[in-house]
């Protein structure tokens, strides 16, 4: 008769060669009160990458995706575990070229509640300090990537430009757009205004026209639709490779990689920002660049691909 594992364990069992009950047990250990780092750092060539967090905002997507059943979204949501309102990321992104600190985005500030508005705090983890920020790139000036300027009416970056495309200045700041506050975004005009007004008073505010250097070194393409001045910012290292910083291409997970004629709420120009996000996807797969998305899941770092249903996320691998 064949002899089992089982058998096995238990002769030696009863011959005392294994203990039978528990011979020790592990000390309970309290929960850790340490954060997690809300920073991820990798190289691109010369350049040293910081994706810092901002923290998340829970929002009910079902509602804010467009043009499409509430229902098939939710469902969407479901299939993926997102649940009906996903914590949504805030990213941005700090770039050292050796010379200089530039920053892309800002955060919000402290205009979205606990669970976002961490930017300075994490910056201060990664090992630097707002004081040491030489520019900050704005892809635009919507207040979770604008607000994190300025706070209680103090600018966050002293010694910092701050580097405006220029169709999103004439729209948020001039008005010259709209030769007005447009009526049920008062209090978004209200807080493009309040992010930049120490930095306009101080003379530290430049513009870029589209598809303009922000800065000698940093290339801009203007992807307008989500705002009038709607920028993605791009880098390329010493073999050519480009890393392009997305800004509000994608808003969060899945669906909008799947349905690009899905547009949200927050866009100025849903229809437009549509045609534009098709034309990002489909560069981003063909030219296989790397891609960071503002509200893609921290750190948001990685590349387009087809597939199947048409695109999909292939998330950066893990570096140390």
């Amino acid at each position: 008769m064949m002899t089992t594992r089982r058998d096995m364990i238990k002769l030696m069992a009863s011959a005392g060669l294994i203990a039978t009950t528990t011979p020790f047990a592990f000390a309970k250990a309290p929960f850790s009160s340490i954060a997690n780092a809300g920073y991820y750092r990798f190289r691109f060539g010369s350049f040293e990458v910081t994706a810092l967090s901002d923290g998340t905002l829970p929002l009910p997507m079902g509602t804010i995706y467009q043009d499409a059943p509430e229902a098939h979204l939710n469902e969407i949501l479901d299939n993926n575990l997102l649940g009906r309102e996903p914590h949504i990321s805030i990213n941005a992104y700090l770039l050292n070229d050796s010379n200089r600190l530039i920053l892309v985005d800002a955060g919000t500030g402290s205009l979205f509640g606990p669970a976002a508005g961490k930017l300075i705090a994490n910056l201060k983890k990664s090992g630097y300090a707002p004081e040491q920020v030489d520019a900050v790139i704005l892809t635009h000036i919507h207040a979770d990537h604008s607000g994190g300027l300025t706070v209680d009416g103090v600018a966050q970056f002293p010694n910092a430009d701050v580097m405006v495309p220029d169709r999103e200045y004439t729209y948020w700041i001039d008005k010259l757009y709209v030769g007005h506050v447009v009526a049920g975004k008062e209090g978004e005009f209200a807080q493009a205004e309040a992010a930049l007004r120490p930095y306009i008073e101080s003379g530290r505010v430049k513009h870029f026209g589209p598809n303009e250097a922000p800065l000698p070194g940093f290339g801009s393409i203007l992807r307008a639709g989500h705002t009038p001045g709607h920028s993605s910012i791009f880098v390329r290292n010493e073999d050519g490779e480009k890393f392009v910083i997305w800004g509000d291409i994608i808003h969060g997970d899945y669906v909008q990689f799947d349905e690009p004629d899905i547009y949200v709420t927050f866009d100025v120009d849903g229809a437009e920002a549509v045609k534009t996000r098709e034309i990002a996807l489909q560069e981003a797969a063909d030219e296989r660049y790397l891609v960071a998305g503002a509200h893609l899941p921290f750190p948001g770092i990685g590349y387009v691909t087809r597939d199947s249903t048409l695109y999909r996320w292939v998330r950066q691998n893990y570096v140390e």
